[in-house]
Parts: structure tokens; sequence; C-alpha cells
């Protein structure tokens, strides 16, 4: 197509010659390229007219005048640019090229640092700009024909494109190519040019091009009928001549060789392959394939393998393209084709374009298989371009087919992207991998993983995509692994390379998130205070609570219940409905649904757990805290303006650094960071900020002591110097809501405040030593020690109480105790009780009164809360106070733990935190020594010998059951005392002076004490003394009748909570009854123990305590164990609308009545002068209730026992045999008997029945009343 301007001068020469140039390029030997088809080329020439400049009769006379030269069929006047460029843009015309070409042109570019890339070829002699014009042209005509635009380098590798030189980038094209990135197109073309663009491209195709080509074709067919016949009949008569018939069968070499042979341009072999193509241009596709496949047969003929593949290559393709298909598609074509190619022309271009071919032909007919196998079969080593395309394609196949086969897919793109990677393609290299990766992530093939994400890493890095690079090396290191140790060193090597890189571009922006180590969030721990002093010689500081104490949740209950009941008291016995425990230590257990709260300058803990997933050692530097800070002022009512800080002002909170931190291999490990805050304020914890870093080397440290990570000194490990700074954030997630239904049928999580503390105003801060704190302790041992109080904090403190659950273990004494000895030192030989000296023993020597309250126990009051007796009340600030306190050894042998809550306020109220806490546990570990057994019994006396009124027998029991365990060589009783509002011990009825009480190991000692009844009942207990030695205990002072009073209020406290759980509502009358046989009487035995230590004999002392509830009732100094089987059986049977009895019991209607016989133990008396003996006997009744009881006395025998006839012996009871009477309420009745007796003996009088009921109740049964003791006489005969 020859195109000339209208507006040049001659445009007809310029037509002529165009034409002679185009003959000369086309028959001249100079010039190689381009090929021309035929020697007849067809030539149109075009007339382009420039409406907008030019004149169109000009125009149309030189079209006139081309028509008569070359005819209407070969010329053409094509008339654009009717529309003037600059004119206003209100007329839209549409760009004609903008569907086919793009905006902004990609460019594979073969490195991403913005420069341009030109392939450096070793023959400089080929280069081709990329204009495509030479230097040297003839006549203003294009001269660059000499070789093919897109030939290769064949002097150099065929892999060139693998290897790239970077050279300065041309500027005037880089500059041109931006400039004409955005330049639309067609801007002076209007509607009408578009038509006319496309009636001369129909013009030019119908009545030049295709008549042309029909044309030659004829012309063609035409010379290969008249020529071919006979020079294809010479060449076989030639052929079977000189060989005989037979076509020489040739080897491998031969047929390489021959493989270049070239046809003259008159062949009638190349006149069919011609042929062939013209066909297969216009679509003749049938009469293309008969052309190309008897091409193909003389092609193989003459051994011209190039050509014969070629054809080949042609007849498939034509007849996959034949509509209809009248033969199926030889596929075999192809393979043969490809087989010549790459085998025998070792042509690998050639193979490669009709493999890719050949694959789509397959694909488009569903056959994904074999266009996979197809693409494999052709990859090669020789070059990784070719053979990572190859690779894609087939991975595509591989995705496409009817059950895709995504494993293959994913394998084949891994190949690829490293056949990429290889050819220098970095970008198709990623694309590759990344879309592998969508196939292998989250199926648990670690190592497969970790090699993707590696690769994906370093490509994105080389490309310059960093945030891809950290994301792909994070994936390696938060993953749980399989790699060696060593792989895993590089890793995250190569990841702290690349961190370094990209924190290098902004060193003034955000610290970014750092992957390693993980952080277990919900394991984090936050302590609010000082760490726990450790102990000073004798000096024990209390325990309180620290981060290495484990969380149990029995306890914690345990304090915030003492913590509510000390509150409640102090707040006069209202419980503050906002109340929340004081939590110093919070975990995932705690209640952290609020704000905690801190004091300004005293330190705040976070505990951080670290875990390292990796098999290398990680070492953390420069370890702290990351907050941020709101300052605000809870003392007045205006916060004002807040302002926040974030990691920065010393001055507000100061954090705590620690300079190495190291974990190994695969190690849990707790860093516990602080803060110092000097601000009142709201503080937020966000996370932690580090450097991190590797050791020097692969190797795993172990049998390291676990503080080794805690340095906050000078570094002791040497670590490589990569290391990036980068933080975690500590996000903690609140407990499952599970309250309402719409929290039950959703998952919604609670706030978790446990970072977020509240600093609040300076407050006191007590701290507590316990000097000479005991841990062994015989089983109700009394020991002295002593307490320090010391005010450690700026702010004087007050209202100092202790509160535990065991409050009979410890006594700060009565208000009115002496305190001295002051000192520890000076009271370690001395007695822990208060002493007298005395010389009457076996005797009541004291009788003194004690007023309950003075020892902490008030009515209504609870001894488990008890005020220490600080001087003033108050403690300044560094002042210190040390105070004596008495302890006693539990009464079960084991070991105890008891709990200390020290409650202390402020003296000025704050509106945040009104107090403070300090927690103690003492462990103590109590071993056997005595056991006491008490009964008390009515004596049959109703008046003692002084006339004092009732009185009781008491028998206490006392046996060692110490087997030496602490040394222990034998125990001394040397006071028994008595306590009671309405009894008191009188004296001791088998022990005299002379005897010392020793009860050696497993030996037991009876005493029997005598009760009288006081006088006149008060209000205040009695205490009474019964000594045994030459020095009394006062009891009635501290510390004795400070455990006396505690140990009664723990008895009384379990016996309400039996009384309360076994007994039913029952009337005034039973309780009456009942309260006939109740004793208020409580006894206390004081021992000393002798013990064997170091060569040493020590001095123990101690007291037991026995509560006296219920006549002829033993009462144990130990809680007895009941029987639970019994009751489990009668709970098991009863119904449940039966409710406990409320009746009394036998023995509780026999001490209704208290009965004394009245008679002379010796009778003399003459049988001879008088054969019946009669004694006068007295009966006194005396009614123990506060009720009028009826009373029957029945003197009768019904006793039928050959036993009792023998005690009873034969003696009648002589005038009424039954007798009814009432007595009021604590009336003595006496009643006048005689007794008949008719020989000598030894009689019991004790046989009258007294029946008893209160007087108002009719429902009530008559219970016979018992005697204690035999009522014996003797009858002697004179």
């Amino acid at each position: 197509m020859l195109v000339v301007s209208s507006s040049e001068s001659e445009p007809v020469e310029q037509f002529l010659k165009l034409s002679q140039e185009q003959h000369r390029i086309q028959h001249s030997n100079e010039y190689s390229y381009p090929k021309w088809f035929i020697p007849n080329t067809l030539k149109y020439y075009v007339l382009l007219h420039d409406v907008s400049i030019g004149e169109e009769q000009r125009a149309d006379s030189i079209y006139e005048e081309m028509k008569q030269r070359y005819g209407t069929q070969g010329c053409y006047l094509l008339k654009i640019n009717s529309r003037v460029s600059n004119r206003g843009t209100d007329e839209q015309i549409p760009d004609p090229w903008s569907q086919y070409l793009q905006k902004n042109i990609q460019t594979q570019e073969l490195y991403e640092d913005g420069t341009c890339t030109v392939i450096s070829n070793k023959n400089s002699d080929h280069f081709i700009p990329l204009d495509g014009l030479d230097n040297d042209s003839k006549d203003g005509l294009s001269n660059n024909f000499k070789t093919h635009p897109l030939q290769l380098d064949h002097a150099s590798n065929s892999s060139c494109f693998d290897g790239t030189d970077y050279i300065k980038p041309n500027l005037s094209m880089h500059e041109s190519k931006k400039s004409n990135i955005w330049t639309p197109h067609g801007t002076c073309l209007t509607l009408t040019d578009h038509d006319r663009i496309r009636q001369f491209i129909q013009e030019f195709t119908f009545r030049g091009l295709l008549p042309h080509i029909e044309k030659t074709i004829r012309q063609l067919n035409d010379q290969l009928i008249s020529r071919k016949g006979l020079s294809r009949s010479l060449f076989s008569a030639t052929k079977k001549w000189f060989t005989g018939g037979k076509v020489p069968e040739k080897g491998v070499n031969e047929l390489k060789s021959t493989s270049g042979l070239l046809y003259s341009p008159e062949a009638p072999e190349l006149q069919i392959r011609k042929m062939a193509d013209l066909c297969f241009l216009v679509q003749h596709y049938e009469l293309a394939y008969s052309c190309y496949h008897t091409a193909k047969k003389d092609f193989l003929n003459d051994q011209a393998m190039l050509y014969a593949a070629g054809a080949l290559e042609m007849a498939a393709v034509s007849v996959f393209l034949q509509p209809g298909a009248p033969r199926p598609y030889p596929a075999h074509y192809m393979e043969t084709a490809i087989q010549t190619y790459r085998d025998i022309c070792k042509n690998m271009l050639l193979a490669e374009r009709c493999v890719l071919l050949s694959a789509e032909i397959l694909k488009s007919q569903t056959k994904y298989s074999e266009a996979a196998a197809l693409l494999i079969r052709l990859t090669s080593e020789d070059s990784d371009l070719r053979s990572a395309l190859l690779l894609e394609q087939a991975a595509h196949c591989f995705i496409n087919m009817k059950n895709p086969m995504v494993r293959k897919f994913a394998f084949h793109m891994i190949l690829a992207g490293h056949r990429y990677s290889k050819a220098g393609q970095k970008k198709h290299a990623l694309r590759c991998y990344c879309q592998a990766m969508q196939v292998y992530k989250g199926k648990g093939w670690s190592l497969a993983e970790d090699h993707i994400n590696f690769t994906i890493g370093r490509q994105s890095f080389t490309l310059r995509q960093l945030d891809n690079a950290i994301s792909a090396f994070r994936h390696i290191l938060i993953n749980d692994s399989k790699q060696t140790a060593a792989q895993q060193g590089a890793f995250l090597r190569e990841y702290l390379y690349v961190y370094k890189n990209v924190s290098q571009l902004s060193p003034d922006g955000p610290l970014p998130q750092l992957p390693l180590p993980y952080i277990n969030n919900s394991e984090t721990r936050v302590f609010f205070g000082h760490d726990r002093r450790p102990a000073e010689g004798e000096k024990q500081a209390a325990t309180h609570i620290s981060l290495d104490q484990e969380y149990v949740s029995e306890f914690s209950q345990q304090w915030k219940e003492l913590e509510e009941q000390v509150v409640s008291t102090v707040n006069r016995g209202t419980t503050l409905p906002n109340f929340q425990a004081t939590q110093y230590c919070l975990n995932r257990y705690s209640d952290n649904s609020r704000f905690p709260l801190a004091v300004v300058e005293e330190p705040i803990t976070v505990e951080v757990a670290f875990r390292n997933p990796l098999k290398v050692p990680l070492l953390l530097s420069d370890l702290s805290l990351l907050w941020k800070f709101q300052p605000k002022d809870f003392s007045s009512k205006n916060n004002g303006e807040t302002k926040e800080f974030e990691t920065c002002g010393k001055d507000v909170i100061g954090a705590e650094v620690i300079s190495e931190f190291l974990i190994n291999s695969e190690e849990t490990k707790l860093a516990r960071l602080k803060l110092f805050p000097h601000q009142t304020g709201e503080l937020h914890i966000l996370g932690v900020v580090y450097n991190l870093g590797t050791m020097q080397g692969t190797t795993v440290l172990d049998g390291l002591d676990s503080s080794i990570g805690l340095l906050r000194g000078k570094p002791k490990y040497n670590s490589t110097e990569m290391s990036v700074r980068g933080r975690q954030d500590l996000e903690i997630q609140g407990p499952r809501l599970n309250s309402t239904k719409e929290e039950k049928t959703s998952i919604k999580y609670g706030p978790d405040r446990r970072l977020d503390p509240i600093i609040t105003e300076e407050m006191p801060l007590l701290e507590v030593f316990f000097i000479n704190f005991p841990t062994l302790l015989l089983c109700g041992e009394i020991r002295k020690t002593y307490v320090e109080f010391m005010n450690v904090s700026k702010c004087p403190l007050t209202g100092v109480k202790v509160v535990s659950k065991q409050p009979e273990f410890f006594t700060f004494g009565s208000k009115d105790a002496v305190l001295s000895p002051l000192s520890p030192t000076a009271s370690e030989h001395c007695s822990a009780y208060n002493t007298v000296v005395t010389h009457s023993t076996s005797v009541c020597s004291l009788i003194s009164s004690a007023v309950a309250s003075e020892f902490g126990v008030r009515t209504g009051s609870q001894p488990e809360i008890i005020d220490v007796p600080l001087p003033d009340s108050v403690l300044l600030p560094g002042v210190s106070v040390q105070l004596p306190m008495w302890l006693r050894g539990p009464d079960e042998e084991g070991v105890h733990e008891i709990n200390f809550l020290f409650y202390y306020e402020s003296i000025k109220k704050h509106s945040k935190m009104c107090h403070r806490v300090l927690r103690h546990t003492a462990v103590i570990c109590t071993s056997r020594s005595l056991t006491v057994r008490s009964t008390v019994y009515r004596s049959n006396a109703l008046e003692d010998e002084k006339g004092e009124g009732d009185n009781m027998l008491v028998f206490v029991d006392v046996e060692n059951i110490n087997t030496s365990e602490a040394g222990v060589k034998e125990f001394h009783i040397v006071q028994v005392s008595s306590n009671s509002k309405n009894w008191k011990l009188q004296k001791s009825i088998n022990f005299s002076e002379d005897e010392d009480i020793k009860l050696a190991n497993r030996e037991k000692g009876k005493l029997c004490l005598k009760a009288v009844r006081c006088k006149h009942p008060v209000e205040n207990y009695t205490f009474a003394d019964v000594v045994f030695g030459n020095e009394q205990i006062i009891s009635s002072t501290s510390p004795c009748a400070d455990f006396f009073f505690r140990s009664l209020y723990s008895n009384l406290k379990r016996i309400r909570t039996q009384q309360s759980s076994l007994q039913g509502s029952c009337d005034n009358a039973v309780r009456q009854i009942q309260k006939c046989s109740e004793v208020d009487l409580n006894i206390i035995v004081l021992w000393k123990a002798y013990v064997v230590e170091d060569n040493k004999q020590l001095i123990l002392e101690g007291q037991h305590h026995v509560c006296l509830n219920a006549v002829g009732k033993d009462a144990f100094s130990l809680p007895q164990k009941q029987e639970s089987t019994e009751i489990g059986l009668s709970n098991l049977f009863r119904s449940e609308n039966t409710t406990v009895s409320s009746r009394p019991s036998v023995e509780q209607f026999s001490n209704l009545i208290k009965t004394s016989l009245h008679y002379p133990e010796t009778f003399n008396h003459s049988f001879n002068r008088k054969s019946l003996c009669i004694v006068p006997v007295t009966l006194l009744l005396s009614n123990c209730s506060e009720a009028d009881v009826d009373v029957i006395i029945d003197l009768r025998h019904k006793t039928t026992s050959p036993e009792a006839l023998e005690i009873h012996g034969s003696f009648t009871w002589l005038g009424q045999t039954q007798y009814k009477l009432q007595l009021k309420a604590d009336e003595v009745s006496s009643l006048q008997l005689k007794a008949c007796f008719v020989h000598t003996g030894v009689y019991n009088l004790g046989t009258p029945r007294i029946f008893a009921k209160l007087s108002h109740q009719v429902t009530l049964f008559e219970t016979s009343q018992q005697n204690s003791v035999p009522a014996l006489i003797i009858i002697n005969s004179i």
C-alpha cells in the first residue's frame, strides 16, 4: 500500500518513486527482509487528503488522474481530519482506538528501581533501535530491511533474556513515553471520517486484496497443473533409476543435515505451500488442508524436515478451524511437528510456538490433561524463561480440568515461579508463588508453606514490596514450624534484615508490630505495690501477696469475706452496696470488670508470659512497657484539661528497662516489668517495646538459671548486630458474658480493665514484721511473740485492725494487759502468763471476775475482728511499734494455715480509696499434747458442808497423747480453773497438797473437783483457780482469759450451728425441761511441758478448754467426729414432711427432780427383843426447773431381776406406798418414810420410783427419776 499526501506538490511522481523503491527492495539481493510472498505484488495507491488544511478540488483532480493511471480498483482518495483539534470540547467524539490501546502501557521491567532496561546483545551489529530506522537512508526512504526486526541474536545464548544489563535510560524516549501516556487519539476525526475509513478498508479488501488473492490462487493452481506433472514424473523416474525404486532410509545425522534444505522460489513444493497459505488466509480451510497435506508428502519425500514440520503444523490447524469438523483433529500431526522441530531441526523456538498452538487447540477441546503433558514435555534446562512459561500454562490446565487437580496446579506454579526467578522475571515469579500459596495455605503442610513464604518474602523484598516481604516472613515465624534449628535461624536472620531495611525508611514513624516471641495475653498478671521484703534474721515480713504465689479461688474468696467482714464492722454493721475487695494481683481469674486502683509513687508490676516457638534462642534487649497516661487531679472537683503522654515523660511515669532478656528455644518465660507513677490520673498499659535479636550461632542454651533473662546491668550475651526495634500490644479479651438471654444466644465478651489502672492520691503503707514467730507448736501451747508495725509511707495511718477466721489462735491482750517486758529478748525466759506466788494448793485460792468485752467478745460482736492497740491509735510516717502477741497452738494436730488480714486507714479521707489491707498467712505445724475429757454430775447432797447450796462433782480426765514427737519429756498439770456465770470450782477431792500431777507418755490422770453454785449470778464471768503447786496463774487476765473467751465463742458458734440445723420449733415447756439438764460451766486445764532440745531443757506452757453444757454428758477439749452413718440412714428413710422431734429425751426428763435420801449409814437393832427393825428415812425432793412440776412417788417394788433382788434385800416400806404432790419452781420438799427390816445385812434404800411432769402439760408422759448412786444402809444386831 503506497500512501501519499495530497499536500505534496507532485503526488503522482511520489507514487512513482515509491513504486520503484518497492520494486528495487523486492528484487534486489541486498535485502533479506521482508520476505515477499509472490513476485507480482499487489500495489494499492492511496491519496490521503487533510480536509482541515488542504484544497478539496485539487485532491479530486489528482484522484481523477490516479484513476486513469492505476484504475478505479487500484487507488483510493481518503479524506480525514474534518474537525479542527482546537475547537471546544462541547462535541464529544469517541476515540476509535480506545478499546484497543491501554491508557497506561505496562511493560515488564527487569528491575524495579525506576530505570528502563535494554537487553544487551553481544553482537552489536545486529542491534536494531526501537524506532525501526537505520542510520543510513537512500532518497529519504527507510533502508532497514537487512535484518528482521524480531530476529534473535544467534551468536548469543538462546536464553539471553535470563540475564540483564543495567544501562542509563534514554531520557528523551522516557519522556516521550511519559507524555504520550494520556494523549487521546483521533481528536480531529469526525464520525464522517470514521465512516470514510471504514469504507476505505472495505473498498481495499473487496476491490483490491481479495481479487488479487483469488487471481494468485488461480495462477498458482494453473502453474501446478501444467508444471507438476512433468517435473514430478521426471524426478520420480530419475530417483527410481539411480536408487532401484527404493528411498533409502536416512539416519538421524543425515536427517539433521537435510533439515536446512532450501527450495528455489519457483519450486512446485513451495508453490503448493503458498497456495495453501493463501487459502488459509481467506478461511478456505478445506482446500488449505488439502494443499498442506500434499506439500507435506512432497517435503517428506525430499527429506526437507523443516518444511514438512511446518506443513504438518498448518494442516492440523486447518482441520481444527474447519466448520462442522468433517474429519477428526489430527493431534499426531502436531506431535510429529513438535518432535521434528525439537529433535531433528533443533529449533526450540519453532517447537515452543507449535506446543503453545497445540495446547490452545487441546484446551479448546477440553483435553487439559493432554495439553498439560504436552507443555511439560517441552520443558528443559536450556531456557528458564521458556520452561517457566510452559509450566505455568500446564498449571492452568490442571486447574481447569473437569475435576480440578489443585495440588498439581500449585506444584507446577511453584516450579514455574522457580524458573521465572532464575530467568530474572521476579514479578512473574512472585505472582506464581502467591497463586500457589492460596492452595497450600491452611492445609498443614508447614514445610511447603515455609518455602513459599520465604520465596515470596525474598522476591517481594527484591521488588521493593517491603510490606509484603515482612508479611511473608512473619508467617514463617508465627506458625508452628517443623524446620531444623539452622533453617529457622536463617529465616529469622532474613526477617530481621528485611525488617531493618523497612524501619530505616521511616525512622521517626510508629513502631511496627513484631511477631516474636509469642505473648499469652490471658496469662498477663498485674501486681500493685512493692515486692515482699525478705526475712531479716528473726524478723519475718508479712507474706501479703506476690506474683510468686499461685491463685487459689477458695483462698481468694476467704480474703474477700474477711475484708468485707471488717469493712462492715467499721461501717457499723452495714455493707457498702458497691463494695469491692481490694485486689493487689489481677489475673485471668480475678474480677477485672472495674478499673483497678493504684497509688502514686508505688510500683505497678506487669508480668508478661513470653513463648519462643522457634528452636533457636531469642534475645530481647531494652525491654520495657508501652503506656499512655492521662493526668487527673482526683482531689479537686474540676479535673481540668487532660494531656496524653505515650512512652515519654519520666517525670510522669517511670519505666523499668530490662537490658537483656534471653528466651531459650521453645521456652515459656515470664518477664516482670515495672512502672512508677509520679502523678495521679488514668494509666493505660498498651504493650511492650523491645529490640528483637538472635544469639551468635544457632546453639540452644540449656541448663540456664531461670533468672538469667532478667538482666538489668551489663550485658552478658554476645548478640548479633542484627536486631530490630518494635512492639507488641497487650490485648486481653474479657470473660464471655452469659447472664441475659441475648448474651447466652450470642457471643459477647465483657471488658477486662487490668491494664487500665487509676492512679490515686498518696496513701499510707503498713508493713508488718513477726519477731520469733514459731512454726512448731504443741496443741494448746501458749507462746509469746512480738509483732512490729511500721509505716513506710509519708502519710500517717490509723484504725489498724486484724481479722482472722481463727481468732482463738492469737491475741494482743486486753486493754489493761501489762506490756512489759517490752522487747523480745527480755521476755525470752519469762512465763507467757500473769502469775502470783501462792501457798494453798488443791483448793480455790483466788476468785476473780472478768467482762467478756475486755477481751474482744461483746454482745453481738465478732471476736474475729481485733483492734491492734497502737499508742494513740495512730502510726506516724517512718515510725515502727513492737507489740506483744500471744499464740495458742490449735487443738488439732497437723499443718494449719492461718490467715491474718490487717486493715488500716488514712487520716485524710480519699474519694477513690478508703482503706488498705495487708495479708499474712502463717503456717503452723502442731503436734499432739494432751486431751481432756470432762463430765459433771449433780451431787446427792442438796447443800455442802458450809451450807452454800447446790453443788456438783466435776470429773476431769487428762491423757498424755504425745509420742515424743517434739521432744516432750513429761506434762505437769499446774492448775485447773473454771469460768462460769453460775458455777465455780471449790476444791480438788482426790489430789492432796503434796502430790504432783505428772503425766508421762500415754499416761492418764483423773481429777475429781467439786463445784458450787454462785450465790448471786451476775453478768460477769467468775474465774476460780484450783492450783497444784506454789505458783498461780491468774486465769482472768491475758492471755489465759483471751484464749478462753475466743475458744468459748468458737464452741458456742459451732453448737448454735448444730442446734439450728437439728432443732425444730419447740414450745416453752420443752425448753424448760431441756434447761434443767443444762450446765454453764467451763473448765480450763493449764499445764507445763518439759522439753529437751539441743541438750537444753525448755519449759512450754499451754491450756486446754472444756465446755460443760449438760449434766452427765461428756465434753472434750478436741471436737469429736460425729458418726455420719446412722445420721445418713435416718435422713435417707425420713420423709420430707417430717420434722425433727421436739420432745425432750429421757435423760432430760430425769433431770426435772433431784432426789436425796437422808438416813443413818449404820443402824443397830436387837432382833431378839423385837423382830422388826424400823428405820426413819427422809426423802428430799428438789424442783430443778423454773415451772411447776407434778411428782408421783411409788414405793412398790417392781424389779424382777434376781440381781436387783439381791441388792434390795428383804425390806419393805411401811405406810403409804404412793404419794402425789406438786412442787413449785425451785422448791425443795421433804417426805418422811419408814423402812422395815427383819434381819441384819446391807440394804439399798434407793428403791423409790419418782415420776414427774410439768403441771400445765397433759400430753407429756411421766418419766422415772433415777438416783445417781445407791443408798446403802447397814443393819447390825446387838
